[in-house]
C-alpha cells in the first residue's frame, strides 16, 4: 500500500472517531435539556424509567380520586426555590381531600416498588430539593387548601384562642382570615408566603421566637397520614409520640394535613426601629440583654452589613432618621457593621405608653447614635414586609435564580468566636445576600419535637441567605457561594462550636447520625413506626431503603 494510501486510511479512521463522539455529545447534551439540565445546577437527574413503568402508572391512573393525578408536564416541581436540585417526578398528585393522600400512599406501599417515593410540597420554598422525589409523586399540598373559608377561630373565652387551616395554607392567608377576628397568630417566619405544612415541618423561626419559641411550640392539634397511609389526629395529649415526631420531623414521619393553631390579640401597629452597631460584641451584648427582659420589644432580629455603601440613605425610602444631618454624612464603606432591627406592637390609644417604653429600652443600649432609624407601620406591612422585596427582584428576574443558603444555630459560648473567623476572615470583602443573626432562648422551647438546637439555653441563628447570579463567575457564582458555605462548615466542626444547621442537608446517613446526636435512635425507633418502608420525603436524603434493611 502506498504512503498516500495509507494517509487517506487514518484520515478516515479519525474523522469516523471524531464523528461519533460528536454524536454522542450532541446526544448527551439534548438528553440534558430534555431533563430540565440548569448550569446553575449541581443536582440534576436523567430519570430512569423502571421496566414495568406501564403498569405503575396503569394503576395510578385507576385510583378512586376526589382530585386529579398529572403524569405530564410537572416541570415546576422539579425545582424549587433554591433551584439547585432539579429532579422530575414520575407523577404529581393535585388532592381536594386527606383522603387522596391516604389512598396515593396506601396504593404505593402496595406496589412495593423501591424507588417509588412521595413528597409533599407546599410552596416549593425548600432550599435543596427536599420537597421533590425523583421518579416519584410529588403531592401538590397547596391544591388541598381550602377555597372559600381558609380559616374558622374559635375563641369562647374560657380557652386561648385557636385557628383550624389547611396545611396546604399560605400563612399571608391566614393573617388575613384572623384579622378579621382581631387575632392573629404569635409566632411566625420572616417571610409569609409558604404553607402551614412547611414550616411545622421544619420550625419556624422568626423575631418572635425568643418570645413565643418557633411555631412548632404554637400548635394545639395535627392531623396527619403517616407513610402507611393511616390518618391519625394527634396531639399533646392524643397520640404524642406522633405529634411530637412530625414537628420539625422533616416529613420524615407523616403528611401534616390540617393544624389548629394558637392565637393572640393583634396589634394595628408596629414602631419599627434598626441602628447600628461597629461593634459586635456591643451588638450581642445588647440582643441577649432585650431577649432577657420581660418587658421589651416584640421582635428581635439583626443582621451583618459587609462593605456596603450608602447604608443609611438607602434606608430612607422606609425609614426616618432620628438625627438626619449626622445620618447623611455616615460613610459605611470598607467595613463591617451589625444592624440591630426591633419592633414594638401597639394600637394607636397606647402610643403615648408606647413610645415611653421604647424611649426607656433604647436608652440602655450601645448603638451608634446618629444611625437609628424608624417608621411606623401596619401590623401586615410589617408581618410581609420580605414580600415587598420579592415582588421587586421578581420585576428585574433576579427572584429565581439559585439561593445556596446556609442556616446554623450557634450556642451562645461560642458566638464571638464565630464572627470573629466568618465576619473577620471568611466573608470580609463582601457578602451574597443578607446574613441575618440574632440570640433566642430555648426555655420557650419544646425540646420534644424532632427539631435539633444546641445544648445550651441560648443560641443564635445566623442565616447566609445568598442568591448566586446566572452564568456568573468569581464571587457571584454559585460554585464560589457553595465553596464560601464549605468553608464555614469546616471552621464549625473543626472549631468543635457545637453547631447545628436549621434547615439541615446532608448527602450520607453518618451525617445525619451526628446531626441528630443522641436523638437520632429516637428518630429511627420513630420512623421504623410511622413510615418504615421509608417512603415519605426522599428530598431529605435521611433513609434510602426501608428501614428493615438500612438501620
Amino acid at each position: 500500500m502506498s504512503s498516500k494510501h495509507v494517509i487517506i486510511v487514518i484520515i478516515t479512521h479519525l474523522f469516523t472517531k471524531f464523528l461519533k463522539t460528536f454524536l454522542l455529545l450532541i446526544s448527551f447534551i439534548l438528553h440534558k435539556a430534555d431533563s430540565g439540565y440548569n448550569n446553575n445546577s449541581i443536582g440534576t437527574s436523567i430519570f430512569q424509567r423502571p421496566y414495568h413503568y406501564d403498569q405503575i402508572v396503569s394503576s395510578l391512573q385507576k385510583l378512586p380520586l376526589d382530585g386529579s393525578l398529572s403524569l405530564s408536564n410537572n416541570d415546576a416541581v422539579a425545582s424549587d426555590f433554591g433551584n439547585i436540585y432539579h429532579f422530575p417526578p414520575l407523577a404529581v398528585l393535585n388532592p381536594v381531600s386527606v383522603s387522596d393522600i391516604s389512598r396515593a400512599i396506601k396504593h404505593v406501599t402496595e406496589l412495593s416498588e423501591p424507588g417509588l417515593k412521595v413528597a409533599a410540597r407546599g410552596h416549593g420554598h425548600s432550599l435543596q430539593g427536599q420537597s421533590q422525589a425523583e421518579g416519584g409523586i410529588v403531592i401538590n399540598m397547596e391544591s388541598l387548601a381550602e377555597k372559600t373559608a381558609a380559616v374558622v377561630v374559635v375563641n369562647n373565652g374560657e380557652f386561648v384562642p385557636y385557628v383550624d387551616v389547611s396545611a396546604g395554607e399560605l400563612w399571608i392567608n391566614i393573617l388575613h382570615e384572623t384579622l378579621k377576628h382581631g387575632l392573629a397568630p404569635k409566632s411566625w417566619t420572616d417571610y409569609l408566603h409558604l404553607t402551614v405544612g412547611g414550616t411545622l415541618s421544619n420550625a419556624g423561626i422568626s423575631g418572635q421566637a425568643f418570645r413565643h419559641g418557633p411555631q412548632i411550640n404554637n400548635v394545639f392539634q395535627l392531623e396527619v397520614v403517616t407513610g402507611k397511609g393511616e390518618v391519625v389526629t394527634c396531639s399533646e395529649t392524643r397520640n404524642t409520640e406522633l405529634y411530637y415526631s412530625v414537628l420539625g420531623g422533616l416529613g420524615q414521619f407523616g403528611i401534616i394535613t390540617r393544624a389548629r393553631i394558637s392565637l393572640e390579640a393583634a396589634p394595628k401597629t408596629v414602631k419599627w426601629i434598626r441602628m447600628l452597631y461597629s461593634e459586635f460584641s456591643m451588638f450581642a451584648r445588647d440582643q441577649e440583654y432585650l431577649i432577657s427582659l420581660e418587658n421589651t420589644f416584640d421582635y428581635i432580629e439583626g443582621f451583618v452589613i459587609i462593605n456596603r455603601t450608602g447604608i443609611l440613605n438607602n434606608w430612607r425610602s422606609s425609614f426616618n432618621p432620628r438625627d438626619p444631618l449626622q445620618a447623611s454624612q455616615f460613610i459605611s464603606d470598607g467595613r463591617t457593621f451589625y444592624c440591630l432591627e426591633v419592633a414594638k406592637y401597639f394600637n394607636p390609644d397606647e402610643t403615648q405608653f408606647m413610645n415611653q417604653i421604647v424611649e426607656n429600652l433604647l436608652s440602655e443600649l450601645s448603638y451608634i447614635p446618629w444611625t437609628l432609624f424608624q417608621s411606623e407601620v401596619s401590623y401586615v406591612q410589617f408581618l410581609d414586609r420580605v414580600h415587598v422585596s420579592e415582588k421587586q427582584l421578581r420585576s428585574k428576574g433576579l427572584w429565581e435564580v439559585p439561593h445556596p443558603w446556609l442556616n446554623l444555630l450557634i450556642p451562645r459560648t461560642h458566638i464571638h468566636h464565630f464572627a470573629q473567623e466568618v465576619f473577620g476572615n471568611i466573608l470580609k470583602d463582601t457578602s451574597n445576600g443578607p446574613i441575618l443573626i440574632y440570640p433566642v432562648n430555648q426555655t420557650r422551647w419544646n425540646r420534644k419535637t424532632s427539631l435539633v438546637t444546641p445544648e445550651e439555653d441560648i443560641f443564635y441563628l445566623v442565616a447566609f441567605l445568598s442568591s448566586a447570579m446566572p452564568l456568573a463567575r468569581g464571587s457571584e457564582s454559585l460554585e464560589h457561594i457553595l465553596t464560601q458555605n464549605k468553608r464555614i462548615l469546616e471552621f464549625c466542626t473543626n472549631a468543635k462550636l457545637g453547631v447545628k444547621q436549621y434547615l439541615p442537608h446532608y448527602t450520607t446517613q453518618e451525617e445525619w447520625k451526628a446531626h441528630f446526636g443522641s436523638k437520632w435512635e429516637a428518630f429511627v425507633q420513630r420512623k421504623t413506626a410511622y413510615d418504615p418502608l421509608a417512603l415519605l420525603a426522599p428530598g431529605q436524603r435521611i433513609f434510602q431503603k426501608a428501614l428493615s434493611t438500612s438501620c
